[in-house]
């Protein structure tokens, strides 16, 4: 079956069979290059969307941000929130592989989390997924089917942690067998296994029969037979090869396509109704340009004027024509919607006469009568920063744009050489304090990604305390205080809070959304 299958993934078996076998097979385009099927180096998201095919952890996070079991079925967690075991299952197999001569298959066990977690601390491996388990003590394997983690301090969100693709389970004879070439002939244990790469050309995945998951009525999941990947690198190539019909979805918005498939105001154009889902939802990505707040420069050390620049602007306008209304509006502090911290209105919104006012107030405390500021940002992000500088301007703040290749932006900011930058912070994991981290004092960067370099003794304490904080409405409260502590002060400016964005072909069902735009198929069907 195979043969016909992976035929139709860039030909055809015949016309017959191609529409039969055609709603087995999910294709899609990734632009940018997979670097390695290994989840230990599962960095970018391309990587992590093909990864998340192939292996499983002991948990996973479900479209609501919930923790659910994987491999693991239960767990506890110690009272003093330091011990965390897990109950594995006996049921999960390894995909089936040729090794040494003969068929490889065999269940997990908790030996297999130790030796992966083990190679995820390894220097030698080199994995950049080792601070997955910065705050673990240790782990081992308490029996076949139970395994143990202890934590050097208490940390809510370690559960988050481990439903990242770093922390997935894999064999240690396949891995020693391919050494550095298991980044092209991996085994796990996810609902699809490897089947061919042609690297930049074309990627395939097969339906892993032996898939230990089923749906709410008992029937083995995946419903898909196959998964094929192309890498057209030009983005609008890939939105052509999606009108047409030749790949299955889309995901985020170009400003090559955005305005041919969307309005203004973010709704699909009539001619793509009848043929085209749209799907969005809350991402955890929040865009703001950030202050260095130990420069030298009176403008950046003012907080007066850092509150004039929050207010000068139209945020709602900037979403509407250069996102096509796709993006929230940042009104709020830096925590995004979709996490639990998020408070809609503790930000800044826009009331220009009073920018206005807060630029005299300043002009008038520093005797400085013409001052000015410079955003330093990619081209990338060039059309937001120009609309900024026109909204700001209208207050009689002088604003300078410098543009600069992404690898010299986040050399700079990381060594405090820019005095007021653009910049993006996706979550590492789905908890507020990977947000809030970066306005701890001890992570001041480059050793740490507090960019701003801001500092204050209270929200330090909060931050602290919000470790030992096991109770969860507790801990959202206090998030939000700290959230709204920073922005009272204003090191940054936040834009706004993206969306995942997704369109698919009418005949997809049952492909879902999260605030982590991770890709998941394992429930995706098509229909003819």
């Amino acid at each position: 079956m195979f043969a016909c299958v992976g035929s139709l993934l860039l030909f055809t078996c015949s016309s017959n069979k191609k529409n039969n076998t055609n709603a087995l097979v999910f294709k899609y385009n990734e632009h940018k290059n997979i670097g390695s099927l290994d989840p230990a180096f599962s960095k970018d998201i391309a990587d992590i969307w093909a990864t998340n095919q192939l292996f499983n952890g002991l948990v996973q996070m479900n479209d609501s941000m919930q923790v659910e079991p994987a491999i693991a079925k239960s767990w506890t967690i110690s009272e003093d929130g330091l011990t965390y075991t897990f109950s594995l299952r006996d049921d999960v197999y390894y995909h089936k592989n040729v090794l040494f001569g003969k068929d490889f298959t065999r269940t997990v066990t908790a030996e297999d989390f130790t030796y992966s977690l083990n190679r995820l601390l390894d220097p030698q491996v080199g994995s950049p997924g080792r601070w997955v388990l910065n705050k673990v003590a240790s782990f081992k394997a308490v029996n076949p089917t139970t395994f143990q983690i202890q934590l050097k301090q208490p940390f809510p969100a370690f559960l988050g942690l481990l439903t990242m693709k770093y922390c997935s389970v894999v064999p240690k004879e396949i891995v020693t067998h391919f050494g550095s070439e298991f980044r092209s002939h991996p085994i796990g244990t996810g609902p699809f296994y490897f089947k061919r790469w042609e690297e930049n050309v074309k990627l395939v995945f097969r339906k892993n029969n032996m898939y230990f998951e089923t749906d709410h009525t008992g029937k083995p999941l995946p419903y898909l037979e196959a998964v094929a990947i192309t890498f057209l690198p030009d983005k609008q190539s890939e939105f052509l090869q999606f009108a047409q019909g030749n790949i299955d979805f889309v995901s985020g918005l170009d400003a090559s396509y955005k305005d041919e498939i969307l309005t203004a105001n973010g709704n699909l154009r009539e001619n793509y109704e009848t043929d085209v889902n749209m799907i969005r939802g809350p991402y955890l990505n929040t865009e703001y340009l950030s202050f260095f707040m130990d420069s030298e420069l009176t403008e950046i050390q003012s907080e007066t004027l850092r509150t004039c620049i929050n207010y000068g602007f139209d945020r709602k306008k900037m979403m509407t024509y250069l996102r096509n209304g796709i993006g929230i509006p940042a009104y709020g502090g830096f925590i995004p919607k979709g996490l639990p911290g998020y408070n809609k209105s503790i930000g800044f919104n826009y009331q220009p006469e009073k920018a206005k006012a807060l630029l005299e107030t300043f002009k008038k405390e520093t005797g400085i009568a013409n001052p000015e500021i410079t955003i330093t940002t990619t081209s990338n992000y060039l059309s937001f920063c120009e609309y900024i500088q026109r909204e700001i301007q209208k207050t009689g703040l002088m604003v300078h744009i410098n543009v600069v290749p992404p690898s010299a932006l986040k050399d700079a900011k990381a060594n405090g050489k820019l005095d007021l930058f653009r910049a993006s912070w996706v979550a590492d994991y789905p908890d507020a304090e990977n947000y809030l981290s970066l306005f701890y004092s001890k992570n001041f960067a480059p050793n740490g990604p507090n960019y701003s370099h801001f500092k204050n003794e209270l929200f330090d304490t909060w931050y602290e305390q919000s470790f030992t904080e096991t109770n969860i409405d507790y801990r959202e409260n206090l998030y939000a205080k700290m959230d709204s502590l920073v922005m009272s002060h204003a090191p940054i400016v936040p834009l706004f809070y993206d969306e995942v964005v997704r369109f698919t072909r009418k005949d997809v069902i049952g492909l879902g959304i999260n605030p982590t735009n991770l890709l998941e198929l394992k429930r995706v069907k098509k229909i003819n």
